[in-house]
């Protein structure tokens, strides 16, 4: 059997941005148990790819081991099925003082639950979270498509991406954009 530990402290998650969700929703840390629901989640966003459960419980294990440096957020409907994901990942820098940088990845909203705010309230939470960390800045790669919806939760175009995707690692899909 699997323990439902969530991968930080609940607490961490500002009562603010929890307030603001639709009524019946919740917002709470990853779970180990939340393998499936997760799955479904983020294959709105892309390939999940093919791992099972233990490989999964794996990760999760490994992921929760590094406090403070990984932080994922989902939200739950009525139903306590989950619906959104998002993730924050704390770099520790040399430069600025040894400072620290949020990089946030993932966002993912079930089709059926865009357009209630739900990706607003996970970029509100990540952004806490990584200032909460002693982060000096977080930063976010996103699709053109999407840019709109990130200047509305208050980032701005700083730059451009550049990926170099190989051919040895498991994901061999490059998005279709990047070829």
């Amino acid at each position: 059997m699997t323990c439902a530990t969530p991968l930080f402290a609940a607490s961490l998650i500002p009562s603010s941005v929890t307030a603001a969700l639709p009524e019946g929703y919740h917002m709470r840390p990853l779970q180990r148990t939340d393998y499936h629901g997760i799955r479904s989640v983020l294959s709105v966003l892309t390939t999940v790819g093919d791992y099972n459960e233990d490989e999964w419980h794996e990760r999760f294990d490994w992921m929760h081991k590094r406090n403070q440096e990984y932080f994922v957020v989902v939200i739950t409907d009525k139903n306590d099925k989950l619906v959104a994901t998002g993730s924050l990942i704390v770099e520790r820098k040399f430069i600025r003082s040894l400072g620290s940088v949020g990089h946030i990845e993932d966002i993912a909203v079930a089709a059926d639950q865009q357009g209630k705010k739900l990706g607003l309230r996970i970029i509100q939470a990540l952004d806490a979270l990584g200032a909460n960390a002693g982060c000096y800045k977080s930063i976010l790669d996103c699709s053109e498509k999407n840019r709109v919806f990130y200047e509305k939760c208050g980032y701005k175009l700083a730059g451009i991406q550049m990926a170099h995707y190989y051919d040895g690692g498991k994901a061999k899909d490059a998005p279709k954009e990047a070829l």
